[in-house]
């Protein structure tokens, strides 16, 4: 897909008319889209967990996330619930900070990491070791010094040279780590570009179809200080049907029984990975988490039979799916200009720097008016942002109530995955706090940036004093 210099095809966005019109009514919340505990109270408010955003968005400023806690705990407790027996370990990059960590920690959960900053994250919240798994296809060798110390449970190989550093360090440090190798299946997930990670020409793992696999297998088990307990297969990610994993679970137990008849070794882990979708409109249409527990466990016993070798323990990563249908974004919006002929242009203070999502992947969202309903005839909106970019979109396709006005709420749903993590401080603004929401109190789990913070940087900006309204 070519790339517009202000962002993935801005310039051909403002031509693109969507199918079908609006919603029969648009004050309707949508359960499969938005949080658990968001409702729209008898005055037309957005509240989550009992909380008015009109008063959250009053003590935590705008933009901000807020994350519905219930419904994060709740969704641990499902993944955990439909893959029964399988080691499920919570995908850090969707969102990752001390007290989520904590969070799925006391639901039981493992985590996955794939830098030493994450890592340093659940290390400093006091995440068991043994529970978390490493990832990343270029560790470096402080990263891997900081997850043998860490005692970490599993790391996930990537390529040779880090066989071989892995190898180095545990056996000078005399310890034993336990690995996985990850393997690249050649199946192609139904999705971007961007985010399918099994077919072969892709940074990730080690090619099934080429043999290296095969090869890493070997090296691992031969290495010292390493402990091969398993493969690793991973084929993208916001996937809503079986189809993909069917193809990738046939192969990589394949390979499995390969290591078998060459080693003598039967594998005890296979590591699925994630990728498991959501919906982040009402035409998404994803894999009930239960169906889909069923249908991959019975899928690797099918092809385990097939092969004659032993079921081996299950493992799973999700990140999106846990974390990203709770969470909500309040923008306030500034300025609302009519195109004629096409559509409204309704800008909020946030924008591309607290969700790139849509600029980088072409993403969709729902949003709705939060502060109250309307029965105003709908229109065609696009939300944007305040950036110095065309392509600063938020939801480029949006049936908003005629009346939205400067001061109003908007709440974009779906947004607790990924948009706080890739947040960036560009043109300087700020980045947006993650607030945690139940049914007694919210709790800011990160504040908003500041300038201060942004200046504290900037080793030459000295300290002059800063309009206090900006």
């Amino acid at each position: 897909m070519p790339v517009h210099p202000a962002g993935p095809r801005s310039g051909e966005l403002a031509h693109e008319i969507p199918r079908g019109g609006p919603p029969a009514d648009l004050n309707v919340i949508d359960p499969a889209v938005w949080p658990l505990g968001m409702q729209r109270s008898d005055g037309g408010e957005l509240t989550l967990r009992g909380h008015g955003l009109r008063g959250l968005a009053a003590e935590h400023g705008t933009p901000a996330l807020f994350l519905d806690e219930s419904d994060l705990r709740q969704r641990c407790r499902d993944y955990r619930g439909a893959f029964g027996g399988a080691q499920v370990y919570y995908a850090a990059k969707a969102f990752l900070c001390t007290a989520v960590a904590r969070l799925v920690e006391e639901e039981g959960l493992g985590l996955d990491v794939c830098t030493g900053g994450e890592l340093a994250v659940a290390l400093r919240a006091g995440f068991p070791g043994e529970r978390i798994l490493l990832h990343g296809n270029n560790k470096s060798v402080g990263e891997l010094s900081a997850a043998v110390t860490a005692g970490v449970g599993r790391v996930v190989v990537d390529s040779q040279e880090e066989i071989a550093r892995l190898s180095e360090l545990c056996a000078a440090n005399e310890v034993r780590q336990r690995v996985l190798v990850r393997t690249t299946v050649g199946v192609e997930a139904h999705t971007h570009e961007f985010i399918a990670t099994a077919h072969e020409d892709q940074k990730f793992g080690f090619s099934l179809a080429g043999g290296d696999a095969l090869d890493a297998v070997r090296r691992v088990h031969a290495a010292p200080g390493l402990e091969l307990v398993g493969l690793h297969s991973h084929i993208g990610s916001q996937i809503f049907d079986t189809g993909g994993f069917e193809v990738a679970a046939h192969r990589v137990v394949g390979l499995l029984a390969e290591v078998r008849d060459e080693l003598g070794l039967e594998l005890p882990e296979l590591n699925l990975g994630g990728g498991f979708g959501i919906a982040y409109t009402s035409a998404d249409d994803p894999v009930d988490v239960v169906e889909m527990g069923r249908s991959l466990r019975s899928i690797v016993e099918r092809e385990c039979t097939s092969y004659g070798i032993n079921v081996p323990a299950l493992a799973i990563e999700p990140g999106r799916g846990i974390v990203g249908p709770g969470t909500v974004t309040v923008y306030e919006v500034g300025t609302v200009k009519p195109v004629a002929g096409l559509r409204t242009f309704v800008s909020v203070d946030g924008g591309m720097s607290d969700n790139i999502r849509t600029a980088l992947y072409d993403a969709d969202y729902s949003v709705a008016l939060a502060n109250r309903a309307s029965d105003v005839e709908p229109m065609l909106a696009r939300v944007v942002g305040k950036h110095c970019e065309s392509g600063d979109i938020v939801v480029k396709d949006a049936w908003l109530p005629g009346d939205v006005r400067a001061g109003d709420l908007l709440a974009v749903a779906a947004t607790g995955a990924y948009c706080r993590s890739m947040a960036s401080s560009y043109n300087h603004l700020p980045r947006p706090p993650v607030v945690a929401v139940s049914d007694g109190a919210s709790r800011v789990l990160l504040r908003r940036e500041t300038m201060d913070d942004l200046f504290a940087l900037d080793v030459a900006a000295g300290e002059p004093d800063i309009p206090s309204h900006l």
